[in-house]
C-alpha cells in the first residue's frame, strides 16, 4: 500500500468516527463503533480494533477534538460510551480581509501546474461551500507558478507526507553517483529549486538533496510512519547549511528574461545591451557549470577558466549525444557581441 493511499484511508478513518460521535445523541459503545464503521469492522481481532480505536482517540485529541467518555447504564459502571460535544469543535464563521483573498487567489494560481493542484483545488472548493466568495480576477496580471518537472516529485511528496523511509540514487557535486537511504523530513522550494531534506540512515545526520539530482526510481523503504520529524526543523537552516562554500567568483553573461537563478545570485549585475547582460556570482564547483548548462544558449560562462572548460566539456557531450546536430566553432559567441567583449563561448549552443 503506498502511503498516499495510507494516509488517506486514516483520514477517512478518523473523519468517520467525527462524524459519528458527533451525530449522536447519546454516547455510544466502543462495539457499536466498531459495527457502524467499516474500517473498524475490518479490523482482524478485538485487540486490534482496540489499538486502533486508541490511536484515533489520541490523535483527535491532539488535533483539539476531545472525545468525552461517560457511563452508558449507572447499574453497570464498566459499559462506557463516546461522544463529541458539537459545541466544543465548531469554529466562528471564516472571513477573510481583500488582502487575504487576493493571497489566496494568488496561491491557487501558483499551484495551478503543480503535481498537488488538486489538493488546491479542493481547498478553494472547501473554502466556498463554507460561505467564502474567492474571486481569482484580483490576482489578474500576477502569473506565478510553482514547476514540479523533477520526474522524483511525487514519490518524494508522498514519502514526505506519508513518513516513509526510501532510497535512490543520487548524482554528488562531484559527478559521483550514490544510493542513499534517507528519512524524508520535508520538500522544500528553495532558490528556484526543489530540495529534499531528510536523515541519511548511513551517514548518521541530517542532509538536503536536490530532486534535479535523482536518477532513476525512488523506492519505499520501510512502513509508513516509522519515524518523526525533529521538533523545530527549518528546511531553510539546512539546505543553507548544505550548500559548499564558495570557490570565488564566476562572471556569466545571460539574455534578458532568463537565467532568474543567477540573477537572485548576483553580487553585481552590469547590462551590456538589449540582449545581455553579466552577473558576477559566488562560484561553486559542480553547481555553477550546471546552472549555466542548464541554460542553453541563454547563458555562457566567462570566467574562472575552470568553469568556462566544465561548461564546454559539458556542452561537447550534449552534442556529441545528439550528432548529426551541425557545431558551431568553440569561439562563436552570441549576436551583438562586440570583438572587444567576447570570451570564449561555452553556452552559445543547444
Amino acid at each position: 500500500m503506498s502511503p498516499a493511499s495510507a494516509s488517506a484511508e486514516k483520514t477517512e478513518r478518523l473523519l468517520n468516527l467525527i462524524l459519528a460521535l458527533k451525530s449522536a445523541r447519546r454516547p455510544v459503545s466502543k462495539q457499536k463503533i466498531r459495527e457502524s464503521l467499516p474500517a473498524y469492522a475490518a479490523a482482524s481481532s478485538v485487540e486490534a480494533f482496540d489499538r486502533m480505536f486508541e490511536r484515533d482517540k489520541d490523535e483527535l485529541r491532539e488535533m483539539g477534538i476531545p472525545i468525552t467518555t461517560t457511563v452508558i447504564d449507572v447499574l453497570f459502571d464498566d459499559e462506557v460510551g463516546y461522544r463529541i460535544d458539537a459545541s466544543e469543535t465548531a469554529l466562528p464563521a471564516i472571513t477573510f480581509e481583500p488582502d487575504e483573498m487576493a493571497a489566496l487567489a494568488l496561491a491557487a494560481r501558483a499551484w495551478s501546474t503543480a503535481s498537488i493542484s488538486g489538493a488546491a483545488s479542493a481547498g478553494l472548493r472547501k473554502l466556498r461551500l463554507s460561505g467564502v466568495e474567492i474571486d481569482e480576477s484580483v490576482a489578474a496580471g500576477a502569473e506565478p507558478r510553482i514547476r514540479t518537472r523533477e520526474p522524483a516529485f511525487e514519490a518524494v511528496h508522498a514519502a514526505v507526507s506519508g513518513l516513509q523511509p526510501i532510497t535512490f540514487d543520487y548524482r554528488r557535486n562531484d559527478g559521483e553517483l550514490t544510493t542513499r537511504h534517507v528519512q524524508p523530513w520535508a520538500l522544500k522550494n528553495w532558490h528556484g529549486r526543489w530540495y529534499l531534506t531528510g536523515y541519511d540512515v548511513d551517514r548518521r545526520s541530517e542532509r538536503a538533496f536536490r530532486l534535479s539530482r535523482f536518477e532513476g526510481p525512488v523506492h519505499r523503504k520501510g512502513r509508513p510512519g516509522s519515524y518523526a520529524v525533529p521538533t523545530g526543523h527549518v528546511p531553510e537552516v539546512a539546505l543553507e547549511a548544505a550548500q559548499p562554500e564558495p570557490e570565488g567568483t564566476a562572471v556569466v553573461r545571460v539574455r534578458h528574461g532568463g537565467g532568474h537563478t543567477l540573477r537572485r545570485l548576483a553580487q553585481r549585475t552590469t547590462e551590456l545591451d538589449e540582449s545581455w547582460a553579466e552577473v558576477e556570482v559566488p562560484y561553486r564547483r559542480g553547481t555553477t557549470d550546471r546552472d549555466v548548462v542548464a541554460l542553453g544558449t541563454h547563458a555562457f560562462a566567462v570566467s574562472p577558466p575552470e568553469l568556462v572548460e566544465a561548461v564546454r566539456s559539458a556542452l561537447l557531450a550534449v552534442a556529441e549525444a545528439h550528432e548529426p546536430i551541425p557545431r558551431k566553432p568553440v569561439g562563436a559567441g552570441p549576436a551583438g557581441a562586440g570583438p572587444e567583449t567576447q570570451p570564449t563561448r561555452t553556452g552559445d549552443r543547444a
